[in-house]
């Protein structure tokens, strides 16, 4: 793979094999996913995405949704460890919220910006080079115009052996070609994909 110049931008999203990452009910639709993004196989996966981030982006939505559950995970004994992981570097890494309505931050080490997403990324890979990654966390409307304008270097992917028959779908018509390599892939017990896909550029 060769990698567009700055900073790696990854991106992360659970997808039904039909390709919706929510279901038939609306965007809060998660009951398909729920059993499978819990599951051993998906908390690994979550570990390798977010191991050389240092910039999470947002959007306004997921970081109200994240902020309001995980900094609280990070510190329950209860929890499983990689979650307390995952929710300690949530908190103290650098966050990125794009969203048209908030002008304040309510979160620590968090950047409020009205902006498209492209022209945000862009920004980011280039003022740090050297940083660490730029993961983009589970925020389809962020991905989709970033790989609209072919700003991801790769591709954390579950797929879940479900057919969600209705919601959006992540991979629409109109997208640029592109090619990707399977660098990572790892089945579940119960049927779910964790794949990893570099963009080759």
């Amino acid at each position: 793979m060769t990698r567009s110049t700055g900073r790696t931008v990854t991106a992360n999203l659970s997808l039904a094999l039909d390709g919706r990452y929510h279901g038939a009910g609306g965007p809060a639709d998660f009951a398909t996913f729920v059993p499978y993004v819990t599951s051993d196989t998906a908390r690994d996966h979550m570990s390798r995405m977010w191991a050389d981030a240092t910039t999470a982006v947002l959007a306004r939505g997921n970081a109200e949704g994240f902020m309001g559950f995980w900094p609280s995970v990070a510190d329950d004994p209860d929890a499983d460890p990689r979650d307390r992981e995952y929710a300690r570097w949530l908190v103290r890494t650098q966050k990125v919220v794009l969203s048209t309505t908030l002008t304040d931050a309510p979160w620590e080490r968090t950047r409020i910006v009205n902006a498209p997403a492209a022209d945000v990324v862009r920004e980011l890979k280039n003022e740090g080079e050297g940083e660490g990654d730029i993961l983009v966390n589970t925020s389809p409307s962020i991905v989709k115009p970033l790989l609209a304008a072919d700003l991801v270097d790769r591709l954390y992917l579950m797929v879940l052996p479900e057919i969600a028959g209705g919601g959006q779908r992540l991979f629409e018509d109109g997208l640029p070609a592109s090619t990707w390599a399977l660098t990572h892939q790892e089945t579940g017990a119960s049927g779910e994909l964790a794949l990893v896909y570099d963009r080759v550029r």
